[in-house]
């Protein structure tokens, strides 16, 4: 069994957790999961936003820990670079990292409007004017990047970092019945139809265990 784990907590609701796992995923890392129960602070911390940081996803390889998403990837980009997690090309590479950190440090009413939730789907869901303004933005980086970059992935032909951190916004969109024109729709049905993808989700929807306050609105 492999000694690289990745410390991860709900499938269903954790995007944060997703995002990691893609990425150990993208890179070809062998590792274990090891799933916090909801009730640890940590996990609750995450899942509820109740905290400016968080301690999972956490990654332990060859005895170096390192949390935070994009330090994972950053961390993972060095150990296995041919993984292509960041574009060859100094200025789409910079772009890619430049998109991934707004998504990283922003968005805030769209997390919190539209909390991941794989299990659920509402349709006609009433999307107040802040996380509009939020879904508008993004929708505007996918158009930006399909369009420079030729798809059908953010910088083309194969996942990048970029993919992972937007992909849980791909199944918000999906749960809570956003419109999107032609081109960003694609785009989310080929991030939700990546085999990795398809394991979570299915993993998520096995999920036994429901959190209260992130199903009580709804």
């Amino acid at each position: 069994m492999s000694d690289t784990v990745l410390t991860i907590s709900s499938k269903n609701y954790s995007s944060w957790s997703l995002r990691g796992w893609l990425l150990c995923k993208m890179a070809g890392l062998d590792f274990r999961e090891e799933l916090l129960s909801s009730d640890d602070p940590s996990a609750r911390a995450e899942l509820l936003l109740l905290s400016p940081s968080f301690l999972v996803p956490r990654l332990t390889h060859n005895g170096i820990r390192v949390w935070d998403t994009l330090a994972i990837a950053e961390y993972l980009n060095e150990v296995f670079p041919q993984a292509g997690l960041l574009p060859k090309d100094q200025p789409a590479r910079t772009h890619c990292r430049a998109i991934s950190g707004e998504m990283h440090s922003g968005f805030t009413n769209l997390r919190s409007a539209l909390p991941m939730n794989l299990k659920a789907h509402f349709k006609g869901f009433k999307i107040w004017a802040a996380a509009q303004a939020d879904i508008e933005r993004v929708t505007a980086i996918w158009r930006e990047c399909l369009g420079k970059y030729g798809g059908p992935y953010l910088f083309g032909e194969t996942p990048t970092l970029a993919d992972a951190m937007y992909a849980p916004v791909a199944t918000r969109f999906k749960t809570y019945d956003v419109k999107l024109d032609r081109q960003c729709a694609d785009y989310c049905e080929t991030v939700l139809a990546l085999p990795d993808m398809i394991e979570w989700t299915e993993a998520a929807i096995n999920e036994p265990t429901g959190i209260e306050e992130l199903e009580a609105e709804f």
